[in-house]
């Protein structure tokens, strides 16, 4: 597969999801990783993973990867083609309440530097809530993208994925879509585009 041109992505989050992405993804884009723990952005700019996951650590070690990290949000985010958020989200499952303060602040701190950004939400969200942050910012550029790895697995899993479900159908959500799927090492994966709210159910339900 001939690989589309470079791009510059911003991966607010060094969990399980955000390091994994980010190491995919720099090999063939400018990826910058932000965090607010500066011990795991000096983690990884020493070129050592903050989370266990023997593949991430390989990939650091022997991959010629376009990967800094950073504990600044701003001036890193103006020139990024792509932003993906993966900061965590709390579920009680006593009031069944999904804390998505974490989301909804970045979402708004991004539009605040670069309007014109693909934002792609990886973190965890109820069903709706894409939708409802598309019509508080008045912006189409939100795009939710589920993912399904295992900690410790994580980076092999994007590597392998067993699907890619994009939840919008729009000409965004294709080019992420290739983007995921130039990156990774194999060659047949089901790729579904659905709505927002069923790509979100689809995540809750998996």
């Amino acid at each position: 597969m001939v690989k589309s041109s470079s791009h510059n992505i911003t991966i607010i989050g060094s969990g399980y999801v955000g390091m994994s992405l980010a190491t995919l993804l720099s090999q063939y884009h400018k990826v910058t990783i932000v965090d607010i723990d500066k011990e795991k952005v000096k983690k990884i700019n020493a070129g050592m993973s903050p989370v266990k996951d023997s593949v991430i650590s390989d990939y650091l070690k022997h991959k010629d990867l376009n990967l800094r990290a950073s504990s600044s949000l701003g001036g890193t985010i103006e020139s990024a083609d792509i932003a993906v958020i993966a900061t965590p989200t709390d579920y009680d499952d006593e009031t069944r309440y999904f804390d998505t303060s974490s989301v909804d602040m970045v979402v708004e701190e991004i539009l605040q530097h670069n309007s014109e950004a693909v934002i792609v939400i990886k973190s965890t969200i109820p069903e709706g809530h894409t939708d409802l942050l598309k019509s508080k910012y008045k912006t189409n550029n939100i795009i939710f993208s589920p993912e399904f790895l295992r900690e410790g697995q994580a980076l092999q899993d994007n590597l392998y994925p067993s699907r890619i479900v994009i939840g919008s159908k729009c000409t965004n959500a294709k080019f992420f879509a290739t983007i995921l799927q130039e990156a990774s090492l194999k060659r047949d994966i089901d790729i579904l585009f659905t709505s927002s709210k069923e790509a979100e159910a689809i995540k809750l339900f998996s």
